[in-house]
C-alpha cells in the first residue's frame, strides 16, 4: 500500500522537473504546492487554537476544580469542547497531512532518484545524507550540506519562539525550552537523511515561519480580540441579571 504512494510522488516529481528542468528545484515547486493547498486548513487551525487561548482561564478552572476528581474533570472537558466547537488536535492537522509527504520523499530520494539528480551547482547530489557528504568531501565541500541541516533545526524552533511571543507569560519559559529540545532532535535526525529532504523541509518551514509571521499572529490576535470581547459582554449581561429590580412602593 505504501509503495504505490511512494511511486505516485516520484512520479509527480519527475513531471515536475521535466518542466523546470531541475530535481532540487522541483522539490521546492512541490513544497510551494502543498503547502498553498494546505493553506486554508492552516488558517482554520489557527483560529481554532485562537478560539481556545482565549477560553483557557475558563478551561484551567474546569481543572483546578476537578483536580480531585480526573473521571469528572475529563467528562467536564469533553463537554467544554464540545459548547464551544473545538478540536484539540485540530491544530496538528496540516502537520499530520504532511508526515507521509515527508517520509514517502524519504524513500523516494533514498531509492527512486536516479544518481545524477541534483539542484543546480549547489547541491551535487540530493540523496546524499550530510553525515556522508562529510566524509566524502570534508567541511569544505559538505558546508551547503551542514547549513541545509542547521537550518532544519532553526526552522524548527522558530515557530516555537514566534508561539512563545503571544503566549500567556507561564508558558513562554516551557515553550522556549521545548522548542530549543525539539531543534537539537531535528539537527541530530536530520544529520543522516538524504539532503533533498532537508530542501523539502526548510522550504516548508520557511513558508510557515513567513505565514506564521504575517498572517498567522494577526489571525491569533484578532481572533483574542474577540473572544475576550464577547467575554466581556457575557459578564456584563450576567450583572445585569443579578441586579434586584427595586419593589414598587406600596399605594398609601
Amino acid at each position: 500500500m505504501w509503495g504505490w504512494f511512494t511511486d505516485f510522488l516520484y512520479q509527480i516529481l519527475k513531471v515536475i522537473a521535466g518542466f523546470v528542468g531541475d530535481w532540487g528545484l522541483a522539490i521546492i515547486v512541490l513544497t510551494f504546492i502543498i503547502r498553498l493547498i494546505l493553506t486554508p486548513l492552516t488558517l482554520k487551525s489557527t483560529k481554532s487554537s485562537a478560539h481556545m487561548q482565549a477560553l483557557q482561564p475558563k478551561l484551567k478552572a474546569i481543572q483546578e476544580r476537578y483536580a480531585d476528581n480526573p473521571q469528572r474533570m475529563n467528562e467536564e472537558m469533553q463537554r467544554f469542547y464540545s459548547e464551544n466547537k473545538f478540536n484539540p488536535l485540530g491544530g496538528c492537522l496540516p502537520l499530520l497531512l504532511q508526515m507521509p509527504i515527508f517520509f514517502a520523499l524519504f524513500s523516494v530520494l533514498k531509492d527512486m532518484l536516479p544518481a545524477e539528480a541534483h539542484f543546480y551547482n549547489i547541491l551535487s547530489s540530493l540523496s546524499e545524507s550530510v553525515g556522508g557528504a562529510l566524509a566524502a568531501n570534508g567541511v569544505s565541500g559538505a558546508m551547503v550540506f551542514i547549513v541545509l541541516d542547521l537550518l532544519f533545526g532553526i526552522l524548527s524552533f522558530a515557530p516555537m519562539y514566534l508561539n512563545s511571543i503571544t503566549s500567556p507569560s507561564d508558558q513562554r519559559s516551557q515553550t522556549l525550552v521545548m522548542g530549543l529540545v525539539m531543534a537539537v532532535m531535528m539537527v541530530w535526525f536530520g544529520w543522516n537523511v538524504p539532503v533533498g529532504v532537508l530542501l523539502y523541509y526548510d522550504t516548508s518551514a520557511a513558508w510557515g515561519v513567513i505565514q506564521q509571521y504575517f498572517i498567522t499572529n494577526k489571525v491569533m490576535e484578532s481572533m483574542r480580540e474577540k473572544e475576550a470581547a464577547k467575554a466581556e459582554k457575557t459578564v456584563q449581561v450576567d450583572i445585569v441579571r443579578k441586579e434586584k429590580k427595586a419593589r414598587p412602593k406600596k399605594k398609601s
